[in-house]
């Protein structure tokens, strides 16, 4: 504001926003476009699709199938990648001479779409949870698992940042991660950015409280979790307290309404989650499809689907979870903004 344009600067047409963060991101999931729709089915059949491209999947496959995911959030306005990274090892669920091959591949792959990656490095280590407790690995899984939480964060720090890329770190659910390796976890990450899934189904919340006794979301305040530097992935099927756990502590939440409604998890409780004081942010995570503007058209669609009332966020809630919460839960927060100083990643 203020400044008036100089002869050898451009304008650009059309309305200009700052770049817009994909705050959840599966980029294998991209193949699954149009591949799971006959016959039905629920979230847990749609899950032995998914396991079925995992299993097909090499670092060199990896990076052609992640590359091309990500041009495709390049032509999109997307210009930062939370990777939600869980398919660490070969298919025996041995670790590749670099442990971290299928990490690296997606750092190569957003390099050449030209998008900044915040590598979500995945903590998955059980195949489940039941009312009895956790199950092993399975299938698969081996190729997901890196024995304990402790031999993950030893093949996680091995990663770094470097030029258009920050390390952070994952907890895949309470249904991979039990409960006493929550916080081996949480201090891996440290100051970087840490991302759950959570309560994406009933069904893993009603095992964690047959199993636990406490709700999801509980039971990561309960390991010490939950905090600014946390983002809850879905936060689908909460209770008021749950609501009350995240916003509280200051928890980010980000909503995936296009692969919610997909994959038929149900509405979240966005507009609550965000007046208990968790900021909001969108991904494209199985990507459905790949259009932001129109995840965060879908949040507040879906919570007039729920409530009968239009006008449940405001527009600036929206534009805000797309850039700067979405940027900032991913580690960037001088990105996001239409600002001196921060970064000018523009899309018109």
């Amino acid at each position: 504001p203020g400044v008036d344009p100089g002869p050898e600067d451009e304008r650009l047409a059309g309305l200009v926003l700052p770049g817009f963060a994909n705050a959840h991101s599966h980029a294998f999931h991209r193949a699954l476009r149009g591949r799971t729709h006959d016959g039905g089915g629920t979230f847990w059949t749609w899950r032995e699709r998914m396991y079925a491209v995992a299993a097909r999947l090499d670092p060199e496959r990896y990076l052609a199938l992640a590359r091309a995911a990500y041009a495709e959030m390049a032509l999109a306005g997307v210009t930062c990648v939370g990777e939600f990274h869980y398919l660490h090892h070969d298919r025996d669920g041995a670790r590749y001479a670099d442990p971290n091959a299928m990490g690296e591949a997606l750092v190569q792959a957003a390099a050449d779409a030209g998008v900044r990656l915040t590598l979500l490095d995945t903590c998955y280590v059980v195949g489940g949870l039941g009312a009895t407790g956790h199950t092993p690995l399975d299938g698969v899984q081996v190729r997901f698992g890196d024995g304990d939480a402790h031999a993950w964060a030893e093949r996680a720090g091995r990663l770094a940042d470097a030029e258009g890329v920050r390390v952070g770190a994952a907890v895949h659910s309470v249904r991979a991660v039990p409960a006493g390796q929550l916080p081996v976890v949480a201090a891996a990450a440290g100051p970087r950015p840490l991302h759950v899934h959570l309560s994406e189904q009933p069904q893993e919340n009603d095992a964690c409280l047959a199993f636990y006794g406490s709700t999801p979301a509980a039971l990561l305040a309960e390991q010490g979790v939950l905090g600014p530097g946390t983002t809850a992935v879905h936060a689908t099927h909460l209770s008021a307290h749950d609501i009350d756990l995240l916003g509280d502590s200051g928890t980010s939440v980000c909503g995936c309404p296009s692969t919610e409604a997909d994959l038929a998890d149900g509405i979240g409780p966005f507009r609550a989650l965000q007046r208990a004081g968790s900021p909001l942010a969108v991904g494209s995570d199985q990507h459905v499809s790949v259009d932001l503007l129109a995840e965060a058209r879908l949040v507040e669609a879906h919570e007039r689907l729920a409530s009968g009332e239009r006008g449940r966020l405001s527009p600036v809630a929206l534009v805000d979870a797309l850039t700067a919460h979405g940027h900032a839960c991913l580690g960037w927060p001088d990105a996001g903004r239409i600002a001196a100083g921060a970064r000018a990643d523009l899309v018109a």
